[in-house]
């Protein structure tokens, strides 16, 4: 497999190339049209907001730039520069059984690339978001947070990867079904367990206490047929001044979850619109078929990974004198990314057409012009671009880009 090694870099030049231009290109057109609010906005945002938009995402740009780099030069010298190797070599020097010697060395590749990363971070949280007036955070709440983090991976992932590593080793040819069989149980299991255990390790929930409101979102779930375990708000404000709202949970188990921080914008019928659209994600079956992409996604890498953990050239092609379990996954997980980096379009454009499904969704059960004016004011409090670059957008862009979504919700409000 000596075509690998080329194959690989190539892909991961290519894509840090890519990324850079498009990065470019979206900090051009945030900063070309700085000084002028698109006309649908005029009305909604001022230049000062909009100006702020256009240096927010100059900003955030920049920083992605030396991420780029950092993460481009991490991979590469993990890799061929044979980082992994010498991590490997030196824990083999103290003679530690399966999955042990595995566990130390895929931690020690963890907390090398966390420990690499961490400046950047915290530059990004304590400089970049303090400079734009959206972090809350404090110096001890980050620490907390990173320890409960850290004991959270340790308790949860450290024995599902000791699992992982025993089946690789003991499980004979057909390991990665068992695997596939143990992953998918631990995301069920997560997925359950993570608004009624973890979340509330960081953040308190509340039950929403406006009655009206809470009155007029059950009335909307009622006309959507649908059923949560209730409806809380999440003091998102202690970190961050940013809004939004999700769902969490499975089954009969889903809760909705709005940030304070949205609630204190918005007003009920604006709320009401934007948990309409989140509902209809569920009603169109967006998140069940998200779901099955990611469980297929999973069967297929760890499908190709048991192949490739047979093969000795997969290990030397990308810089692993030595095969081994946990050399298989960590090479594994590094050098896929470079290849399915150029998928990103198609998981954009089909999350963009869910997005405009869901907003036809809400506006037969709430109102278009409620969710565009909710729309607007979200883009302004978190001073996204409302002047995106096309491809940038195009490539990246989950959702649509402001000035067309909110046209359209526009012109299906003057229609009804």
């Amino acid at each position: 497999m000596a075509w690998l090694t080329p194959l690989f870099l190539l892909a991961v030049l290519a894509g840090a190339a890519i990324e850079w231009w498009l990065a470019e290109r979206q900090a051009a057109a945030a900063a070309s049209h700085r000084g002028e609010v698109p006309a649908p906005f005029a009305d909604s945002i001022s230049k000062e907001q909009h100006a702020k938009a256009a240096d927010y995402t100059v900003a955030k740009v920049r920083l992605a730039r030396i991420g780029l780099l950092i993460d481009t030069a991490l991979t590469l010298a993990l890799t061929l520069g044979g980082g992994i190797a010498l991590i490997d070599a030196l824990w083999r020097n103290v003679h530690l059984a399966q999955p042990w010697l595995g566990l130390a060395v895929i931690g020690t590749v963890a907390l090398a690339i966390r420990l690499v990363n961490m400046p950047l971070g915290l530059w990004r949280t304590f400089v970049l978001e303090a400079r734009f007036g959206f972090n809350r955070t404090t110096v001890p709440l980050y620490l907390t947070d990173l320890a409960k983090t850290l004991i959270l991976t340790v308790a949860i992932g450290g024995p599902l990867l000791a699992a992982t590593l025993l089946l690789m080793e003991r499980a004979g040819r057909w390991w990665w079904l068992w695997a596939w069989g143990l992953w998918l149980a631990v995301m069920l299991v997560m997925a359950w367990a993570w608004p009624a255990f973890i979340a509330p390790l960081f953040n308190r929930f509340s039950p929403l206490q406006d009655q009206s409101l809470k009155a007029r979102i059950e009335a909307l779930l009622e006309r959507c047929g649908f059923t949560s375990r209730g409806v809380f708000v999440v003091d998102s404000s202690r970190r961050s001044s940013h809004g939004n709202a999700y769902f969490t949970g499975i089954g009969r188990h889903k809760r909705i979850v709005f940030f304070d921080t949205l609630l204190d914008t918005l007003g009920a019928p604006e709320v009401e619109a934007v948990l309409a659209h989140e509902l209809g994600h569920f009603r169109l079956k967006h998140v069940r078929q998200r779901l099955l992409v990611s469980v297929t996604a999973v069967f297929s890498g760890l499908a190709l990974l048991g192949w490739l953990a047979t093969q000795s050239g997969f290990y030397r092609a990308l810089g692993v004198p030595t095969p081994s379990t946990h050399a298989a996954l960590l090479l594994f997980v590094l050098a896929v990314p470079a290849f399915t980096f150029f998928l990103t379009p198609l998981s954009s454009a089909w999350s963009r057409r869910h997005e405009f499904q869901a907003d036809a969704f809400a506006s037969q059960h709430a109102s278009a012009m409620e969710l565009a004016s909710a729309l607007v004011k979200l883009h302004r409090d978190n001073a996204s671009t409302l002047t995106p670059d096309p491809v940038y957008a195009a490539f990246y862009y989950s959702h649509p880009t402001p000035l067309t979504r909110i046209t359209k919700l526009r012109a299906q409000a003057a229609a009804t």
